[in-house]
């Protein structure tokens, strides 16, 4: 990954916990301590809107399939549903009893799923007028940390050392269980495998039968939640670290290939990969850095009041 330094936004919203790019990378959504969702452009630097509603700080968020809509859950308990253009919160959605910390569209974003430190996975008809969730995944014994949504199954990571796989068409549930506090769980572009992060270590499991394929290890994660994942081509495990760099892994071979230097010592706990291009975002304290390979042509324009 041979990705250079583009641009770094100060997201002037305390800590950003999560930042996400839009289903086309245009855009992309950041997560605040300061209680506050922000969308940007972030090729051309360009702040558009805040959307304020949060009673605490904003621990994740995620665009609609169309980019009309931002799912927002927080340490207030609460997730919210809100209209891109407008900014308004369609919907507040509080059932959970214990911070959400993580959130989720499916495919055609009818639905939308979170999870918390209550240990239960909520999934909410965003159809419907009925403000209570359509299901209770209640089989974690410790909190959720990490939701994906395919087509066919909702995976969950835990920090009771399990990921979990539930088939939503024939209701079946496959536990997997890894043997440390799940802290991140995330899917190759193929479908086929999953990326699990614990602490200071990573492995790649097979989807279908749930083998153990390779081993990533170099980094520190410490007491953090810091994500991992793959890039768009499946060609490397990615990763953050407590010493200001994104390690970059040979998803094959499992060695260190490069290490993203954000030039500061302190931990980058999420990042985001590009939907069809080779840019990467990613979060450091108050800032979101912007990655690729090469420069966008437009040049960069100045950076709204926010």
């Amino acid at each position: 990954m041979d990705f250079k330094h583009l641009r770094t936004i100060d997201c002037k919203q305390g800590a950003v916990r999560k930042v996400r790019f839009n289903v086309d990378g245009v855009y992309c959504i950041s997560s605040g301590s300061d209680r506050t969702v922000k969308l940007w452009n972030p090729h051309k630097n360009l702040f558009l809107k805040t959307y304020s509603g949060h009673g605490n700080e904003v621990l994740d968020a995620c665009g609609s399939a169309d980019s009309s809509y931002i799912l927002s859950g927080g340490a207030d308990k609460s997730v919210i549903h809100w209209e891109v253009e407008t900014g308004k919160p369609l919907r507040r959605l509080r059932v959970h009893v214990s911070n959400v910390t993580c959130v989720k569209y499916n495919e055609e974003s009818t639905l939308a799923f979170s999870g918390s430190r209550d240990n239960t996975v909520m999934i909410w008809d965003l159809k419907s007028f009925n403000f209570q969730p359509i299901q209770v995944l209640k089989d974690a014994k410790d909190s959720i940390t990490s939701i994906q949504i395919t087509e066919s199954e909702i995976i969950t990571g835990s920090l009771d050392c399990k990921v979990r796989r539930y088939d939503i068409r024939s209701g079946c549930l496959t536990t997997d269980y890894i043997g440390e506090p799940v802290i991140s769980v995330n899917i190759t572009q193929d479908g086929q495998c999953y990326v699990v992060g614990s602490a200071n270590k990573i492995w790649l499991f097979d989807k279908s039968t749930g083998e153990l394929l390779n081993e990533y290890t170099g980094h520190e994660t410490g007491d953090y939640q810091v994500e991992c994942g793959v890039d768009r081509k499946d060609r490397h495990v990615i990763s953050g670290a407590v010493d200001g760099n994104i390690y970059c892994w040979d998803l094959i071979g499992g060695s260190i290939v490069s290490k993203l230097n954000h030039k500061k010592a302190t931990t980058v706990h999420s990042f985001d990969s590009h939907p069809t291009s080779d840019f990467l975002v990613t979060a450091i304290k108050e800032n979101i850095w912007l990655w690729g390979e090469e420069e966008m042509e437009d040049e960069p324009e100045e950076e709204e009041d926010n």
